[in-house]
């Protein structure tokens, strides 16, 4: 059993935004039973200033209630609500209320490695840079319980991508990632409304020249709850992404072909 959440002790410094390193969104819909468990896995193991902004996509379970009661003790964890539905939404959202001068992206499955989160932080401080994108495929990387379609059909859509950019990224699709907020704010317009924002935001990432570094990250399958990956639903969405972020990369070069002439 996880432990109960504890409250901050009286006369903790309330955060304000130039005191907040890091905003970690995660994006929530029906994660009642992992919303205790990953705020658990983050305290014990972040020690910098940072605020966990969740951001529901209309759960209809006690996602909401978890997180507001928490809020109440904690304040660093914060909610908001999704107006419009979809997991787009939720990441322009939380970007857009988030107070970190850093922005990463978790999901709220617990399958991510926390230990990661403190790699990611590393390099990008550290190195001035504009993202750390993690890849769960190269030879360092641990991943577990990964449903055997899914990963066929993400290396195969991923090497893809990674053919039609000349790039040798390889883990373009994963939600995992960290950026500078005023790069992310850079990138607008963010179109996505699915997971497919997951797969918008390293390419407009690379289509723009910006700096970002590629490390080796984990993956663990979620052991609560279910996935609201659906393939099928979602292909169209991925096709259409990948067609609009080559068609601004081309533009892109030719505008900087023409600057250079």
């Amino acid at each position: 059993m996880d432990d109960p959440i504890k409250p901050d002790p009286p006369g903790t410094k309330i955060l304000m935004p130039n005191d907040i390193d890091l905003t970690i969104l995660i994006p929530v819909k029906n994660e009642e039973k992992n919303i205790i468990p990953t705020i658990n896995r983050i305290e014990k193991k972040i020690n910098i200033n940072y605020e966990i902004l969740f951001v529901d996509d209309f759960s209809n379970d006690e996602t909401k209630k978890i997180i507001n009661k928490i809020s109440k003790q904690k304040k660093n964890i914060f909610l908001i609500e999704n107006i419009k539905q979809g997991l787009g939404e939720s990441v322009k959202n939380g970007i857009y209320h988030s107070k970190g001068k850093y922005l990463a992206i978790m999901m709220c499955d617990c399958s991510d490695d926390v230990d990661d989160l403190k790699k990611y932080y590393s390099e990008i401080e550290s190195n001035n840079l504009d993202a750390v994108f993690g890849s769960r495929f190269l030879k360092k990387s641990i991943v577990s319980d990964y449903p055997k379609m899914k990963l066929f059909l993400n290396r195969l859509f991923n090497y893809f991508i990674s053919l039609l950019y000349l790039n040798r990224y390889t883990d373009y699709t994963n939600a995992f990632k960290m950026y500078k907020k005023e790069t992310l704010i850079k990138l607008n317009p963010i179109v996505s409304e699915s997971f497919n924002v997951f797969l918008e935001l390293p390419l407009k990432i690379i289509n723009r020249k910006y700096n970002y570094k590629i490390i080796s990250i984990n993956w663990f399958g979620r052991k609560n709850g279910y996935s609201k990956f659906k393939f099928n639903e979602l292909k169209s969405k991925y096709i259409f992404t990948l067609i609009y972020c080559f068609a601004e990369k081309i533009l892109l070069l030719n505008k900087k072909n023409k600057n250079n002439k």
